[in-house]
């Protein structure tokens, strides 16, 4: 692909980004004329891809339709640390059994969002694994522990009096050096990398190599309205989700949210965004209809126009067009049943009355008889959020309504 003038591609690249450090320097990367080495560390243990972890994948994306090189690091040796980032403790140290199947998937996902043939796959023991214990007491005497302390992770678990193992202080070490190995120009990760990824520059610096820009993209609020998107919290949107599930996951997301998922979790142009921003700010615009346009986007991006149009014509269907019954009984559901705000959706079926037993739960969820908002659920182990309102779905005629304290 033909280059654009770098001015252009910074343009471009500003979109969906929470911080580059620096723009001076990624534009002056991008007037060298030629193809920039891009870097972005994935953790192999969480292999499901959701829209809030897409973000960072789509950004690599558009490097690589501006012509560049896309190089992924599995994390294969960090892994068995265990990135320390965000965690009020130590985490358990995977084995290379779990890093091994939970790479290969995201192996098989990622080509969802980037291009396979211009993907340049690596994993980081291939030069890690190769350091010596001499090469690693060399490599920690370029920094010191008062700037690995300077992580709000590792300050905020010393003042609790919670322990901090070691090798736990070695996991911004080896990323950085992943940076090194790979001579990297510019490194893509969450702003929960920031860290991280300024170690990089760091020790890029200490062996001569010019350092790399780093490029941080947003944490995406997930569909609680609270916690980052997670599956493990049951407020993510799957990248892999049938197109009525997505939309109907998409009409949940809450107001206030909805002109960062239009930035960061769509194409739609940045003009419209603006004007659909300014609209919801007026009050000129119901945020019915914003949703609507969001939910369709979102489903197009991963789907295509055709699935989308199906999907929301059904979510219409039965959310405005009146399929749902004019009376639906109410569910109670203690709040103590969802620590967190969450709650198994077998445990929700169960507690509603709309299955006898967890197994007819697994069952009636696996046959996709079980619809939530209107979306439809396959997985058997998905986790929802407990909130006042949602409406469950089971068969063709058994509808609750939850309550809850």
């Amino acid at each position: 692909m033909a280059f654009l003038a770098p001015e252009e591609q910074l343009l471009r690249l500003r979109r969906g980004c929470a911080e580059i450090i620096s723009e001076e320097d990624l534009l002056a990367k991008l007037r060298l004329g030629r193809p920039l080495r891009v870097k972005l560390g994935l953790d192999p243990s969480a292999p499901d891809l959701h829209l809030g972890t897409a973000i960072v994948l789509r950004k690599m994306r558009q490097f690589q339709d501006l012509g560049h090189e896309a190089i992924i690091v599995i994390g294969d040796f960090t892994g068995t640390i265990g990135d320390p980032t965000g965690k009020k403790q130590s985490r358990p140290m995977l084995s290379p059994e779990e890093i091994a199947a939970n790479a290969q998937t995201y192996r098989e996902q990622y080509g969802l969002i980037l291009d396979p043939v211009r993907t340049r796959v690596t994993f980081n023991s291939q030069w890690l694994g190769a350091l010596s214990f001499a090469d690693v007491i060399r490599l920690a005497a370029r920094t010191t522990v008062a700037r690995i302390l300077e992580r709000d992770d590792f300050t905020t678990r010393l003042r609790g009096g919670v322990p901090i193992h070691l090798h736990e202080l070695l996991y911004p070490l080896c990323q950085g050096y992943d940076s090194v190995a790979l001579e990297a120009e510019v490194e893509l990760g969450g702003t929960d990398q920031k860290f991280n990824n300024l170690m990089g520059r760091d020790l890029q610096r200490e062996v001569g190599q010019p350092p790399q820009v780093v490029v941080l993209t947003p944490l995406l609020t997930g569909l609680d309205g609270v916690e980052k998107m997670s599956k493990s919290l049951g407020n993510a949107i799957g990248i892999t989700e049938p197109p009525s599930e997505m939309f109907g996951k998409a009409m949940s997301i809450p107001d206030a949210l909805m002109p960062d998922y239009f930035e960061y979790a769509t194409d739609v142009p940045m003009e419209e965004v603006t004007a659909i921003r300014e609209g919801l700010e007026a009050g000129t615009l119901h945020p019915r209809d914003a949703k609507r346009r969001l939910a369709r986007a979102i489903v197009a991006l991963w789907h295509g126009e055709e699935a989308a149009g199906v999907a929301g014509a059904a979510f219409e269907r039965l959310f405005v067009g009146k399929e749902l019954p004019d009376e639906i009984p109410e569910a109670f559901v203690p709040a103590d049943e969802a620590p967190g705000g969450q709650i198994r959706l077998v445990r929700l079926l169960v507690v509603a009355g709309l299955a006898e037993s967890n197994g007819e739960a697994k069952r009636l969820i696996s046959q996709g008889g079980v619809s939530v908002d209107g979306g439809k659920v396959h997985d058997v182990e998905a986790v929802v959020p407990l909130r006042q309102g949602l409406v469950l779905k089971v068969g063709r005629r058994r509808f609750a309504r939850v309550t809850t304290t």
